[in-house]
């Protein structure tokens, strides 16, 4: 992989407008005032100035404190919060005012809960569909520790996407994150896929993997059957958080996805502006195509 003269600067085409506009104001007015939390401002995403201005965010629920610690991300590690039951309701209804017809929501990871919060994912997904019936859902779920019972609680709700990242090639999880287990989450996938849903995962680059070590990943991914893959580059959230190695050029972007859909995924979407949530017309088609050829289980 090529790497930027400087890895400590950002190359061009990592510079984005933070963006703005009244759609960002009503949607930050109503999520700040059902207590609610985003990815997008706890992961600290380039692209959120993007997305609030369209209307879209990827809602975080479980809190806004997660029981791991990973090296790379920016959501806030500790003593996680006690659980809410009234955060489900929370989330149906900015989903509902914000006006969405497809929603990702995603949830800090809860290994001090003995179900991982699956409950929880749960009770948001039905109190969401309720909200807005016809609704597109993708559920990005944790590891939930490896338990299958936990994670069958999740897919008994039927999001019409299952996405779980993958994050990094298996030698640098001890590094990037040592609580989790490349093998486990390859059989998050799997049973996902096993139960029918259509599966989704993403990795970032520029943490000192090598192009070799993505393909392979890549393939291992493809193997239980996820359909959609998603590939961005890293960014240093704080001085306290893993330094960039490398930054990917566009056309290295361009190479993993060419590569990806002739190992047989659905849909690649591989950029340096990439993120797992991140809106993408390709994913949008595939899954309306599932959907109306029947390909998902009834609810």
């Amino acid at each position: 992989m090529s790497t930027a003269k400087s890895p400590g600067r950002k190359p061009p085409w990592l510079k984005v407008r933070l963006g703005g506009g009244p759609e960002t104001g009503d949607l930050n007015r109503i999520i700040r005032e059902r207590g609610l939390h985003t990815v997008c401002e706890e992961a600290l995403c380039p692209n959120r100035g993007e997305c609030w201005g369209k209307g879209r965010a990827t809602l975080m629920i479980l809190g806004g404190v997660c029981s791991r610690n990973c090296a790379f991300c920016g959501v806030a590690g500790g003593r996680p919060v006690k659980c809410d039951p009234s955060e489900p309701a929370r989330v149906a209804e900015a989903v509902k005012l914000i006006g969405l017809r497809d929603v990702v929501i995603t949830s800090v990871t809860r290994d001090d809960l003995a179900d991982g919060g699956a409950a929880v994912w749960a009770a948001t997904i039905a109190a969401v569909r309720r909200a807005v019936p016809g609704i597109s859902l993708e559920a990005l779920i944790p590891d939930f520790d490896g338990s299958l019972a936990a994670l069958d609680t999740v897919l008994d709700a039927i999001p019409e996407i299952l996405a779980h990242n993958l994050e990094t090639v298996a030698r640098l999880y001890p590094l990037v994150r040592p609580r989790a287990d490349c093998e486990r989450s390859l059989n998050v996938l799997r049973h996902a896929r096993e139960r029918g849903l259509i599966v989704k995962s993403g990795i970032m680059v520029g943490l000192g993997e090598t192009r070799d070590e993505v393909l392979a990943l890549m393939r291992k991914a493809v193997e239980t059957g996820c359909a959609i893959f998603t590939i961005g580059q890293y960014l240093q959230p704080t001085a306290r958080h893993l330094a960039v190695e490398n930054y990917l050029d566009p056309g290295e972007f361009e190479s993993f996805r060419e590569e990806g859909l002739n190992m047989g995924f659905k849909v690649v979407v591989a950029g340096p502006l990439v993120r797992s949530s991140y809106h993408s017309k390709a994913q949008d088609e595939y899954v309306k195509q599932v959907i109306a050829g029947s390909g998902l289980p009834s609810r």
